[in-house]
């Protein structure tokens, strides 16, 4: 991703974060994708959940710009989230990201097609590496 990329998806990420609702309605869209999500977080710390979901943002941003600490964060991430450990299934990615996008599109008041194209380009990076990993 170029540096004006990372910028638009930081500046919307900020928008989203400047309304504490942001991630509680994104976790509502996301168990409410699927039967087998809410299932799967039944036992889940939300807030906890909450602050390392933000930290992730971050990571990513690091990752894409090739940063060696955002790397080793991705390949953690992807190690704990393997069949080996929690086991997290690579279609639940899919409805991660359009959950993820639609509270976006909720939360951003500046939400467009570059924006979307932004979160869905960097989403995406650290996806397909969580699923070549799995």
């Amino acid at each position: 991703m170029i540096k004006e990329d990372i910028a638009l998806f930081n500046d919307s990420f900020l928008r989203c974060q400047n309304n504490s609702g942001f991630l509680d309605r994104f976790y509502e869209l996301f168990l409410a994708s699927s039967p087998k999500v809410k299932n799967r977080f039944r036992n889940t710390d939300f807030e906890k959940q909450k602050m390392a979901l933000k930290s992730s943002f971050y990571m990513m941003m690091l990752t894409v710009q090739g940063n060696a600490r955002g790397q080793r964060y991705l390949e953690e991430i992807a190690d704990l989230h393997s069949r080996r450990r929690l086991d997290i299934k690579p279609e639940m990615y899919d409805l991660w990201v359009e959950s993820l996008l639609a509270a976006v599109k909720e939360f951003d008041p500046k939400f467009d097609e570059g924006v979307e194209r932004v979160w869905r380009s960097l989403m995406n990076q650290g996806i397909s590496f969580m699923k070549s990993r799995y």
